[in-house]
């Protein structure tokens, strides 16, 4: 599961920011806009309460703050090459959020989407952490029957099927085990329990998303009380952009 690997701090604004200019989707003249009646606190490069920065282990981070939530998301500096390699084509962001209000309020990772600017500005809902796993784990039973009959098809391939089998099941049940431990859940925020994190995931398998581009386009869109934290990014953020990762040790 190194691809997965969950080394971030309980909430990323600890590590060190780089104030480095980033391509952002549409302007604002203010961080906070009107949308659909709902306050939107929009990242926008170069204002107050927006950051940027890289990691050592190839990750963007942004940091969105307002008078009582802070809000991080990181995403992998190679995530649309790794989308096509998994066992389930799913796009991932790593996500932290700090409250400092004295009132209980629920953070529903169900109600945040990632909108795809560059494919007919498709919005995406977070998939349900457990329908994700049940529909792997399916996906295992299949792969295990489909094996089964090519191998009594063509029994000289035997060895070939079942290595790429065992091959196969390692990724998804590491993907498994990854999502059961790391998915951020529904959590309630309060001045006891002021922090959560975890992993969100987009399905990227649709009608109107395509091949990616070189630079790709996205809006994600966080629910937070009566306001909506609105992050827009590019992958890479610069065209050409290159994060030149830290061997580990």
């Amino acid at each position: 599961m190194s691809e997965f690997s969950d080394t971030f701090p309980k909430f990323v604004s600890v590590l060190p920011l780089l104030l480095l200019p980033a391509i952002f989707i549409g302007t604002a003249s203010s961080s906070t806009q009107k949308s659909q009646g709902n306050p939107v606190v929009r990242w926008t490069a170069g204002m107050r309460g927006s950051t940027f920065s890289r990691t050592a282990d190839g990750k963007y981070v942004y940091t969105l703050k307002d008078d009582v939530f802070e809000v991080a998301i990181a995403i992998d500096s190679q995530e649309l090459e790794k989308v096509r390699h998994r066992p389930i084509p799913v796009f991932t962001i790593r996500l932290d959020a700090r409250y400092t209000g004295q009132k209980s309020l629920e953070l529903d990772s169900g109600f945040i989407t990632l909108e795809f600017v560059n494919h007919f500005q498709v919005v995406n809902k977070t998939l349900d952490p457990d329908d994700l796993t049940t529909r792997i784990q399916n996906d295992i039973d299949n792969l295990g029957d489909q094996t089964d009959h090519e191998v009594r098809k063509h029994p000289e391939k035997r060895q070939e099927k079942e290595s790429l089998l065992q091959s196969h099941l390692k990724d998804m049940t590491d993907l498994v085990g990854f999502i059961s431990l790391y998915s951020l859940r529904r959590t309630t925020l309060n001045s006891g329990n002021t922090t959560t994190g975890g992993w969100i995931f987009f399905d990227t398998k649709g009608k109107w998303i395509g091949k990616w581009k070189p630079q790709e386009g996205f809006i994600l869109r966080v629910p937070l009380k009566d306001k909506i934290f609105e992050f827009p990014f590019a992958l890479p953020p610069n065209k050409g952009d290159l994060i030149l990762r830290r061997r580990p040790g």
